[in-house]
């Protein structure tokens, strides 16, 4: 991490030749070389820590879209002034954090900025999901007189985000520099995973009713809190909706064959188990009837079905389960239910209540 001040650098910034690029010689490397990093077709660059817009300006000839950030409103004042004429944005803000909204880009570019951050991985994250599928982060990045960051650790730290890493070595290119160097100087291209989407099992639950009782499935041999009771349940499979897995499902387990208009809507609930990953449960009641009275159809993975009264249910029940039984009976419709990391399966009754009803819209 840097504190330098780089307000206090702007009007001597561009005299070192690869900042000014003043240099024909220079700037004729610098070009090359971004021609090589950007995207042969117009794209939308977004030029962090641009200091006086060098590198922008060679971006913008080459016919790209681009904004440029700095934090130094003297650095932003001269990058407009050599911006100028071009349909490049030039914005004061933080690297790290920029001003940019829910915009995306094609290209992230960063010339000597990474080294100066205090959490690189997590701005490096950020900048990730800033970029449109297909996007690319553009760094480059070296060693001097023993600051910096050295290719191989900012190579770690993009692992988790790209499948490839493309290293340039640019310490033998004294055309780059406008002198001989000896020390680390690179570049890094990295194109980005595309960021995947949050997904989550959907399970469905039967709240199945005999006047103030309600039926319960204790699991066996499933691998899952086995020993507890849990009302007849199952996932989602691909290609059906919520109430096709109901009825699906609760044949499966009670030998029940409802008919799609039988089930009714009770409670939606957000839960995470412990240690798991969310999922999104829907409840639905439907009533008992004589004539059809459910029975234990999965022995392996069940070994009793029995009715409980709803306003005095068993400790001895898995807890999400039992909270969403609880809001059903209180007359919620929507809740989460989210587990710490160390809680239990099982409901505890000293145990903290993690439910949280969501009011639902007077509208």
């Amino acid at each position: 991490m840097t504190t330098t001040d780089w307000d206090s650098l702007a009007d001597t910034f561009d005299q070192e030749a690869d900042h000014g690029l003043l240099d024909p010689v220079v700037r004729a490397a610098w070009a090359r070389r971004m021609e090589s990093w950007l995207p042969a077709g117009p794209s939308d660059v977004l030029d962090l820590g641009c200091g006086t817009g060098s590198l922008a300006l060679l971006a913008a000839g080459q016919g790209h879209r681009l904004t440029a950030v700095d934090s130094a409103p003297r650095m932003v004042e001269r990058a407009r002034a050599k911006l100028a004429g071009t349909d490049a944005e030039v914005l004061v803000g933080d690297a790290a954090r920029p001003p940019v909204g829910d915009r995306g880009f094609d290209v992230i570019l960063a010339r000597h900025v990474v080294w100066t951050l205090p959490d690189p991985a997590a701005v490096l994250r950020h900048w990730a999901g800033l970029l449109r599928p297909g996007g690319r982060l553009v760094l480059v990045e070296g060693v001097w007189n023993g600051t910096g960051i050295p290719a191989e650790r900012l190579t770690a730290l993009l692992a988790p985000l790209t499948e490839r890493v493309h290293h340039e070595r640019l310490s033998g290119d004294r055309d780059l520099w406008g002198k001989d160097v000896d020390d680390e100087r690179y570049a890094l291209v990295a194109p980005v995973r595309g960021t995947r989407r949050h997904t989550e099992v959907v399970d469905v639950h039967l709240i199945l009713r005999r006047g103030p009782e309600v039926l319960l499935a204790r699991r066996s041999g499933t691998g899952y809190a086995d020993g507890l009771l849990h009302a007849p349940s199952g996932h989602v499979e691909d290609g059906e909706d919520v109430r096709q897995a109901l009825i699906r499902e609760a044949a499966e387990e009670t030998g029940l064959a409802l008919d799609p208009a039988e089930p009714r809507v009770a409670l939606v609930m957000q839960h995470r188990g412990p240690g798991g990953s969310p999922r999104t449960g829907w409840f639905f009641e439907a009533a008992y009837d004589p004539a059809r009275p459910p029975y234990n159809r999965e022995p392996d993975k069940c070994s009793e079905l029995a009715w409980y009264p709803l306003d005095a249910l068993p400790d001895d029940m898995v807890a999400y389960c039992r909270a969403g039984l609880e809001g059903y009976r209180a007359g919620e419709r929507f809740l989460i239910h989210w587990h710490e990391d160390g809680d239990p399966i099982a409901y505890e009754p000293e145990g903290e209540r993690r439910a949280v009803v969501l009011p639902v819209s007077e509208g």
